[in-house]
């Protein structure tokens, strides 16, 4: 299935804002796959259809990653929206085609993150965060210009938003996140 056709299957799966947020996605990891020499259509791709299983109930992302042996943490469990990422991949896989590892390993990481990403992973996570539908969040005019500057400063003031974030709120914050945190801030020193 080529990425055209994927796109009208996607548009008919989630709803309009999504869509638009894929496509944005989509844009936005094509762009900076092209600075930094990764391959466009693979970052499209994965741009693309990172969200996916975004519309399945958080009821269903359990039992569908149950169901396939995907292995879900308690915290995954306690808050089973992070799911999508994983599903997603899977989903990419089985209904659009998608075989290529790397894409499907994009994909699966666009939410956590994790320690030792390959640029395309990185690429996907940021595209996720900044693309241009997203609502101005702290600090997001600075991020965006790392992201075309510095992908690893970039990646590391968005990990370390989104772990101060979420402990001022003091919702959940998935031990992966915090593994990559860590490491990318051993990274900074």
């Amino acid at each position: 299935m080529d990425r055209l056709e994927m796109r009208n299957k996607l548009q008919q799966k989630l709803p309009a804002k999504r869509f638009e947020h894929s496509l944005g996605v989509e844009y936005t990891a094509g762009t900076m796959a092209f600075m930094y020499s990764v391959d466009v259509e693979k970052a499209m791709v994965a741009g693309l259809l990172h969200d996916c299983a975004k519309y399945v109930s958080n009821s269903k992302k359990i039992s569908k990653c149950e169901k396939r042996k995907i292995p879900i943490s308690p915290c995954e469990y306690k808050n089973p929206e992070l799911l999508h990422a994983k599903l997603s991949a899977v989903y990419a896989k089985e209904k659009y085609g998608v075989g290529d590892k790397d894409i499907l390993s994009a994909i699966a990481y666009h939410t956590t993150g994790h320690p030792g990403m390959t640029l395309l992973e990185k690429i996907i996570y940021i595209a996720d965060y900044i693309e241009p539908n997203r609502n101005m969040l702290p600090e997001m005019e600075i991020i965006r210009q790392e992201a075309y500057t510095n992908l690893d400063k970039c990646l590391l003031h968005i990990l370390d938003n989104c772990v101060h974030y979420l402990g001022k709120k003091g919702a959940a914050v998935d031990p992966i996140t915090l593994e990559t945190y860590e490491y990318f801030s051993s990274l900074d020193k």
